[in-house]
Formats: structure tokens, sequence, C-alpha cells
């Protein structure tokens, strides 16, 4: 079972590896510079070292990355638009040489312009991006998003179309989004609704292309499109559905991730973690 959360960086990234051994995480998630800023100190080979060297002694694999929130690849808006690919091409260096497999992107906001111009605009940035990142490992994972305002990739044809309009596809993996999911309009409170819902996934995206799974409660219910993350079983989903996710053998290799709110750290995730541990039926 591959379950931990987003971790903090304080101090380097080499850092985020203790954080999830006193957790007890399997995998986790961090940001590999500020995601608020555009401007990020290099990584330096010591550092570097350091992380290679924690993450062959804890075993903790997979580390996934999560991008900046800046980034908008859908805007209409040129000097945006640039300066987007720019800030996504470092933090894929930034990946490539921490050997983190997967970037999870929120795809971006066609910002009144259309979702046809939006979806053109993301696959276009892409493929540049693609084009002058010749050959590298880590994968771009287009999360599901909530649907809020003119945000793109909020269903499953959408995340397709972004796949299809790109030249190389295989370099593209999705992110799935448990409370994105829900205010997005998907359903999976019930065990048929769930496996209706991924049976969904499957026909228009493709399972084999689901590489990451966060888990996270909402504050708000079906269809609102408002995303604001709740603590596991306090939410809207409540607790029980996440066990459907936990225990489907269809993910037994796919990292499970927190992004609840943490206020209180370590305890927040302590106690989210709890509870999701809580959910895990016994392979025995």
């Amino acid at each position: 079972m591959l379950l931990g959360a987003h971790l903090s960086v304080a101090g380097g990234v080499d850092k985020s590896f203790q954080r999830a051994v006193d957790l007890n995480c399997t995998a986790f998630q961090i940001f590999t510079k500020s995601n608020r800023q555009w401007q990020a100190k290099d990584l330096t080979p010591e550092e570097i070292d350091r992380y290679h060297q924690q993450q062959q002694a804890t075993g903790i694999t997979p580390v996934v990355c999560h991008a900046s929130y800046l980034l908008n690849l859908g805007t209409p808006d040129e000097v945006l638009w640039h300066k987007s690919i720019e800030a996504l091409v470092i933090e894929l260096e930034r990946c490539e040489r921490l050997k983190i497999p997967y970037l999870v992107l929120h795809p971006g906001s066609h910002v009144k312009s259309g979702p046809e111009a939006g979806l053109a605009r993301v696959a276009q940035a892409l493929d540049i991006i693609h084009d002058r990142l010749s050959g590298y490992e880590v994968q771009v994972a287009l999360e599901i998003s909530a649907g809020q305002g003119t945000s793109l990739g909020s269903s499953f044809e959408e995340i397709r179309q972004m796949i299809d309009r790109t030249k190389n596809p295989e370099r593209l993996a999705v992110c799935f989004d448990t409370c994105h999911a829900l205010v997005a309009g998907y359903e999976f409170r019930t065990p048929e609704t769930y496996e209706a819902m991924i049976q969904e996934f499957d026909r228009v995206i493709g399972l084999d292309r689901l590489k990451v799974i966060h888990l996270n409660d909402s504050e708000k219910d079906l269809g609102s499109h408002v995303d604001r993350h709740a603590h596991i079983g306090e939410g809207c989903i409540g607790l029980e559905a996440f066990g459907y996710f936990l225990n489907d053998p269809r993910f037994k290799t796919t990292p499970f991730l927190l992004e609840t709110p943490v206020d209180n750290d370590p305890e927040d995730n302590e106690r989210n973690l709890k509870a999701l541990r809580s959910l895990i039926k016994s392979s025995g």
C-alpha cells in the first residue's frame, strides 16, 4: 500500500524523507520550490545527493511532485502563457534530477476564451515543453479539476482531449483528486456509483494512465464546483468511500496522497492517515 501525504521541504528537499518516516508514509508528495513564487534557487549537487541518499536509506518511492499553482497553460495571455511554459520546464528539470516520476499539474484556466481555445493552448504548451525536454523520464500528471470558474479539466473528456491533442501522449499521466471529482459532478459514495465512475474513467481515459490519487474530503457537495479540501471523514464524501479506493486491487501500486488541511503539523496528517489506515482491509 503506497500511502502518504504532501510534506514540507523546509530545510531542503532531502529533509522531507524524515518527515515521511515519522508519519510511516510509504510514498509522499512535495513541492521542489515555492508554489507561490515564480523564481527558485537552483538545487545544489550536494542537496540532490542528500535527497538520493535519503531515498535509498528509507526505501520510500515514489515521491511525487506538485507544480506551482501560478502556472496556467490554458491562458490566452501570451506573457503569462510563455512564463508558465518556462516555469514548467524548470520544474520538470528539477524532477528529472531528483528522479521524481510524476509532476502533478493543474491544467489551467481558459480565462473566458472558451474551453476549446483553452484546451488547444494546453496541448500546444505541452508540445513545446516535450520538444525542449526530449528524452526526459518524468511525466506531467494532469490533475482532474473542480471546475471552479473557467478552470479546465473537470471532466474525464477534457483531460482526454488534452492528452489526444499532444504529439507525445505517452509522456502524460493523470492524477485523480477525490475532492475535485465530487464537486465536478462525479458520484462515487456507494459501491455501485464508485464502480460506475471507475469504469467511466477507464473507458474515457484508461486506468493505465492513472498514476497518482489525491485523497481529500470536500467541504462542498456534489457538483458545487468549489475546491475546498476537508479532513478525511469530516466532509461531504464521508469516511466509507475512501475505503473503496484503498481496497481496490486495481490501485495496489498507485500512490494515495493526502492534501488535507495542515493547521497543526504533523498532528493533522497523523489523524488523517490514521483514518485512512482504519479502512484498509487485510489481504490475509
